[in-house]
């Protein structure tokens, strides 16, 4: 890992993922799961937020290095992926990340995008006990809950052609049948991927997504630095 010398993060890449550090030093961690346009320079810029209001953050390339520019080309590289690759990255991104944060004893935060946030749900269901806390947009799950221990935000598009209303619903009713708190918004007029840089790009929407988001980070994974303890 080397670190960036012009940057105000302390920027490292890790075999084929992104890791930035808050300027104070390693933070709570925030595991960042990518959508199907990969690891886009806006992906990154999300990440330095993140970092910049006292949070480690770990992004996985899990397209390795390619970037998709249309919604077909999304779904073909989605779909030639292999299943086993990609939850074996998630997974192996976790345990990296919480190594990499200030307490490695504490749960990491999980945020994902459309397909990544239906990877973020999968993992709270695998790594019950290191995964503490979930943020997913527009992204969506029907497996069991039951042996999970986080805790659930939902950001989700009224008028979304991937993410239906009843996707939505049935997610948050197999993560409440699992006995785990969610929070889900929706958000009125906007479309999938209101959050991303592109023609969907909702600015009021995505800023108090981001508000919404940052106090759930903060509540539920522990004060950034020169936060409230």
């Amino acid at each position: 890992m080397s670190s960036g010398p012009s940057s105000p993060f302390t920027n490292r890449k890790a075999g084929e993922a992104f890791l930035v550090d808050p300027v104070g030093g390693a933070g709570p961690g925030v595991l960042v799961l990518h959508s199907w346009w990969g690891l886009t320079p806006w992906t990154r810029e999300f990440c330095r937020r993140l970092a910049d209001i006292g949070f480690t953050v770990l992004a996985p390339d899990m397209f390795d290095g390619v970037q998709p520019m249309t919604e077909a080309e999304g779904e073909a590289v989605l779909g030639a992926a292999d299943p086993d690759e990609l939850s074996g990255l998630v997974m192996s991104s976790a345990h990296t990340l919480r190594a990499a944060s200030a307490d490695a004893a504490h749960p990491i935060a999980v945020v994902g995008f459309s397909m990544g946030g239906s990877l973020a749900l999968w993992l709270s269901a695998r790594l019950t006990r290191e995964v503490g806390s979930v943020v997913v947009f527009y992204g969506a799950q029907s497996i069991d809950f039951d042996h999970a221990t986080a805790t659930y935000q939902g950001h989700f598009a009224e008028d979304d052609h991937i993410v239906t209303e009843e996707d939505r619903v049935v997610t948050e009713s197999f993560i409440r049948l699992g006995g785990r708190e969610t929070s889900f918004h929706l958000y009125p007029g906007a479309k999938h991927w209101f959050f991303e840089e592109g023609d969907n790009y909702d600015p009021q929407a995505a800023e108090l997504a981001w508000r919404r988001m940052e106090s759930f980070l903060t509540e539920t994974i522990g004060a950034p630095l020169g936060g409230d303890d």
